[in-house]
């Protein structure tokens, strides 16, 4: 094919980087909280990702390619991840992965939760940006942390992308569950984009840019892996120990091994698990709080086999 001039031709080339964990936190929303109720797909996110580029860089659609992609999480070891039989759940998660052409990169769980994934996933964005000349880095990121990254990157002329979500909810004990975007890494990106208001603007409900960016429900169970994030929220109580009792959609109640009413919890309370391998009978340590309802489990931590 015979290009008009050197700029059509030109490839703008895009390097995508996934915070697994808040990738999750948002999927489980549309899933749990949203009218939606589907998780969000990989594949529809990219296409919309080269559509936004190809737009916003006024270039042609066919010549904006994402050229890498990553993601990085906490995981659970191979022997808990068996014992807990997520071993295929996550190997269908990979997969998923592999065929999206996304790197996956993992760190151990630890008590304390994810270690060191923030660093990773700027180093790598950093030293990819710079070896792989990435014309725009598209971040799924929502914490402030990231914005020396952003800095960093516009040192070097390629564009930052942010794709980012505000939403709150009441969860099922009626209290309010806020997750908002830094406004700091908003300011500093070149295309900041809110993906909320994307998906609730009304003049794109037909949009199939838009109704792509989710799972159809006969594909929503082969995407279990998607980890819910722990939550942010501070709580102080007394240290305690107990069993899962009861497991419901993106809820549960732990039952305190000394005393006390069944406790509580919500998907985003959990600590070092993921939400969709929890198991009625399972041992967890946690944080007898309050809320507005009453008493409740915060800071859940699954004991994990050495």
């Amino acid at each position: 094919m015979i290009f008009s001039n050197a700029t059509e031709s030109k490839l703008t080339r895009i390097g995508v980087f996934y915070d697994g964990n808040y990738f999750s936190h948002v999927s489980n929303y549309y899933l749990y909280q949203h009218e939606r109720k589907a998780r969000i797909s990989i594949a529809g996110l990219h296409q919309f990702i080269i559509a936004e580029v190809s737009k916003l860089e006024d270039a042609v659609n066919r010549h904006c390619r994402i050229v890498d992609a990553h993601y990085f999480r906490g995981r659970l070891s191979a022997h808990e991840a068996q014992s807990r039989n997520s071993l295929y759940s996550e190997r269908a998660f990979d997969e998923l992965l592999m065929r999206e052409g996304i790197v996956s990169h993992y760190l151990p769980l630890v008590k304390g939760g994810e270690k060191g994934i923030d660093v990773w996933l700027a180093l790598e964005s950093f030293e990819l940006a710079i070896h792989k000349r990435f014309d725009v880095v598209v971040l799924i990121a929502g914490d402030g942390d990231y914005l020396p990254l952003i800095r960093k990157i516009n040192t070097i002329g390629a564009r930052v992308m942010v794709l980012g979500w505000d939403f709150s909810f009441t969860d099922d004990q009626g209290n309010e569950r806020t997750t908002r975007t830094a406004q700091t890494i908003l300011d500093e990106a070149t295309y900041p984009i809110l993906m909320n208001t994307t998906i609730d603007d009304r003049s794109r409900k037909t949009d199939p840019l838009v109704n792509n960016l989710f799972f159809t429900p006969k594909k929503q169970q082969t995407q279990s892996a998607y980890q819910p994030e722990k939550t942010e929220e501070d709580s102080s109580g007394e240290n305690c120990k107990g069993h899962i009792v009861t497991i419901g959609k993106g809820f549960g109640f732990i039952k305190p091994n000394t005393r006390g009413e069944n406790l509580f919890f919500y998907f985003t309370d959990l600590e070092n698990i993921d939400f969709n391998s929890l198991a009625v009978g399972d041992e967890v340590t946690f944080v007898r709080s309050t809320n507005e309802k009453g008493l409740c489990a915060k800071k859940i931590y699954k004991h994990l086999s050495a």
